[in-house]
């Protein structure tokens, strides 16, 4: 690390105190994390701004209990102090009393010895990841009990309000048989994230059309997600929040280990890279969006990214999409076309990702139109 850096986050940067953390634990900030030693009491020069603490409990054998973390946008010279529970195995929610955090304070040349330096070599890689992450962004998003959990607390409720597993639950079937995931769907026991655990993220809806839509404009709407980008846009604070809704969602997968952050980010990548006429509307977002998602597939790792492309190629398939569509929108103007023609190329040279034929892809997946006599 430059000197100049290293001494300007020694006066500036904050500070996250942690008591009473056994041995052994596994704790990170960020991009990194470490097995703590018995003399473990924190981290140190951490860059103001926002940062993902992540930590697991380590039983008798080892063993590593579900991933736990916490979202906090640190200021300037910030001194956070937080106590493990013990009975918990857990970082407790109660705040610090004020008299232990100023006699911490006032023992800091001691104090300092047994904190650990902020990971600066990742620093890059996380204002990357998280360029659209902001304080409020944050606060919307979190859970309301303030910790996202890789695994989720769950609780007994009736079949009505369990939750199911995606779209496909949602349509009738055509026969009375069960398929084979029907009848999983009935084996598993009636559960629902205990209220204040879950992330609160953009409810994407269902339906994608409005309500007094034609057939055709149902057709039309299915093929193109404008609608439906336009109606969660216009509920957001700024727009561009679903950019920082996408980091978020991957950083609470990549970091902290969450499925159903996971589960979000493919819907909101699918809703972008289905959308066809709003695309000019919303060409700062686009640009941001083809900057982030690059960022995020060149950080993630090569195992998660292998699931991600065997799962039906997921990402290749929407990009195949969204690139066609601004390939063959007249009003989307020739900076942001000449940008995404640039990411073909990188993705094709990394992933041997093939975009030659989009088009014709397209045309392949248009709908036929049957006229009846």
């Amino acid at each position: 690390m430059d000197q100049n850096i290293a001494q300007t986050l020694l006066t500036q940067g904050a500070k996250l105190i942690l008591l009473d953390v056994p041995t052994g634990t596994d704790i990170g900030i960020d991009m990194k994390s470490w097995n703590t030693g018995n003399n473990f009491k924190g981290i140190k020069m951490i860059p103001p701004g926002v940062h993902f603490v992540h930590y697991s409990a380590v039983n008798e054998l080892g063993e590593l209990a579900p991933r736990i973390g916490f979202f906090h946008d640190f200021k300037k010279c910030e001194f956070l102090v937080k106590r493990w529970d013990s009975k918990e195995e857990d970082i407790s929610s109660e705040s610090v009393p004020e008299e232990t955090v100023q006699r911490l304070k006032d023992n800091l040349k001691e104090l300092d010895r047994y904190l650990g330096p902020y990971p600066y070599e990742t620093w890059k890689q996380w204002t990357e990841l998280t360029s659209g992450i902001t304080e409020s962004l944050v606060a919307r998003c979190s859970p309301l009990c303030g910790y996202v959990r890789s695994a989720l607390e769950l609780e007994h409720c009736s079949d009505a309000l369990r939750p199911r597993g995606g779209e496909s639950d949602c349509k009738p079937r055509r026969s009375g048989r069960l398929t084979v995931e029907d009848k999983e769907e009935e084996l598993l026991p009636n559960l629902k994230p205990r209220p204040g655990t879950e992330l609160r993220l953009t409810e994407i809806p269902d339906k994608h059309y409005p309500d007094d839509a034609t057939p055709s404009e149902i057709t039309r709407h299915s093929l193109d997600s404008s609608y439906v980008l336009d109606v969660i846009l216009k509920k957001l604070r700024e727009p561009v929040e679903i950019i920082g809704e996408m980091q978020l969602t991957f950083i609470c997968f990549l970091v902290g280990q969450s499925l159903d952050a996971f589960e979000q980010w493919k819907k909101l990548v699918s809703l972008i890279c289905g959308v066809d006429n709003a695309i000019p509307q919303y060409r700062s977002i686009y640009m941001e969006f083809l900057q982030a998602l690059e960022i995020e597939l060149l950080y993630v790792p090569e195992e998660v990214l292998c699931d991600i492309v065997a799962s039906n190629n997921f990402v290749y398939h929407n990009l195949c999409k969204l690139f066609g569509n601004i390939e063959s929108n007249s009003e989307v103007d020739g900076r942001l076309k000449s940008y995404a023609k640039r990411l073909q190329g990188r993705l094709t040279a990394k992933f041997l990702w093939d975009f030659s034929n989009l088009l014709e892809e397209a045309d392949d997946e248009a709908p036929v139109i049957v006229t009846l006599a």
